[in-house]
């Protein structure tokens, strides 16, 4: 009889343990899923209104209001015989600048 009563106290603490790991989130788990961050939107650029920033002189307020007016995500400055990557990126305005810091031209990539 004592082992028989072993074996069920044994059995149950043992499924008293399963039982509240199966409620545990685990990386594989679909609770997880729920809880994933969700990625941000894309900010698509689009030149077309910031071309009003051509001949302006570039300045970190021109620079922000260009990039805001043109929906991309992020902007950069390119200036003559700057090595640049050649990578395109649909989320990234580019002005082009002269010398003396005219913006030249408006584009993204």
């Amino acid at each position: 009889m004592p082992l028989r009563t072993t074996a069920l106290s044994v059995s149950a603490i043992a499924l008293t343990l399963l039982a509240g790991c199966s409620s545990m989130d685990a990386p594989w788990s679909k609770g997880r899923a729920d809880s994933a961050p969700t990625p941000a939107p894309r900010q698509i650029c689009n030149a077309q209104p910031a071309q009003a920033f051509v001949g302006r002189t570039n300045t970190s307020q021109n620079l922000e209001q260009a990039r805001q007016r043109a929906g991309a995500g992020m902007a950069r400055v390119l200036h003559p015989g700057q090595i640049t990557t050649k990578e395109f990126n649909a989320e990234r305005l580019n002005l082009e600048v002269d010398a003396t810091g005219r913006i030249l031209a408006v584009r993204c990539g």
